[in-house]
């Protein structure tokens, strides 16, 4: 059997959409699947069990993409597509069955929209594919004792970016053993890192060395990891850490974190337009502490 997935060009809506992939490839565990994704994308999906093809597209002017994409699949028969895309692209294959995933705005968690439009209900919470090689590096990289405090101080874009400044001064209150910071590859995101780093001597510095599997794996290892709406924050949920996610400019009612203990806490303002200057350190030092006494669910 063959499962062809359509799914997205950033990091985070495609860790969204990773708890449906796990349900269709348990469902099929002889299936060879393949993947089509963006550059953003492709590391979370480097490690899916059972991946016989990952192929990897960028955006061209006039949706040229779609046709590049369909002249290396339309050789091939699918027994099932998912679209996570909603594209028209799912219609022009050969395929037994399909399921295409409208896009949009509209209300309700995406993780929810997404499992629901598959089937699914309640819908699956997203997860993370690691191998042994990962879990051996963060082990090196985590290495160390006392309680370990992530953060994700980066963002694609600035309106989603908490002051730098206000990470600092959470993480010297929180007073866990050791800090790890993470962040992205490229200059924009050492850039939104780096003043925390300053403000916080002898933490671990993580910002853009690591694979995505890699970076699940050691977000697997924090006792908390807090961080601004990013696919960094998405990761760390579905990596089963204790979450706990800054909104201003997006939407917590769709893209809040996903996972067995994650909470959300929001700027003063209408969703989506709160200016996170708006949110201050105490509040998101009252949701810590409150995610951390929850109980872990069965």
């Amino acid at each position: 059997m063959r499962i062809l997935f359509i799914t997205s060009s950033r990091l985070g809506d495609a860790v969204i959409a990773s708890g449906v992939v796990e349900r269709f490839r348990l469902a099929h565990p002889e299936a060879r699947l393949t993947v089509a994704c963006g550059a953003a994308a492709r590391g979370v999906f480097e490690r899916l069990p059972g991946l016989e093809r990952l192929i990897v597209f960028e955006k061209q002017d006039y949706k040229r993409h779609w046709v590049s994409l369909w002249s290396r699949l339309m050789r091939d028969r699918w027994e099932l597509i998912v679209d996570f895309r909603g594209s028209a692209l799912g219609y022009a294959l050969r395929a037994g069955r399909r399921v295409i995933v409208r896009g949009g705005r509209r209300p309700g968690r995406r993780y929810v929209q997404i499992g629901q439009a598959c089937g699914f209900d309640p819908a699956p919470l997203p997860v993370v594919w690691t191998a042994p090689a990962d879990r051996a590096r963060a082990d090196v990289l985590m290495a160390g004792s006392g309680r370990v405090l992530g953060l994700g101080p980066t963002a694609n874009w600035e309106g989603k970016i908490w002051p730098a400044d206000r990470f600092v001064d959470l993480a010297r209150r929180l007073d866990f053993g050791r800090v790890v910071v993470f962040g992205g590859p490229g200059p924009g995101e050492r850039a939104a890192a780096a003043p925390v780093l300053a403000g916080l001597p002898g933490s671990v510095d993580l910002v853009g060395v690591l694979s995505v599997a890699e970076a699940a794996a050691c977000l697997a290892r924090c006792d908390l990891f807090i961080g601004n709406d990013s696919g960094l924050m998405h990761l760390a949920a579905a990596a089963g850490t204790p979450t706990l996610g800054l909104f201003g400019r997006s939407r917590a009612s769709e893209y809040a974190p996903a996972g067995l203990r994650t909470a959300f806490v929001v700027a003063d303002g209408p969703e989506g337009e709160a200016a996170m200057a708006a949110l201050p350190v105490d509040r998101v030092q009252e949701a810590a502490l409150a995610l951390l006494g929850e109980a872990v669910a069965a």
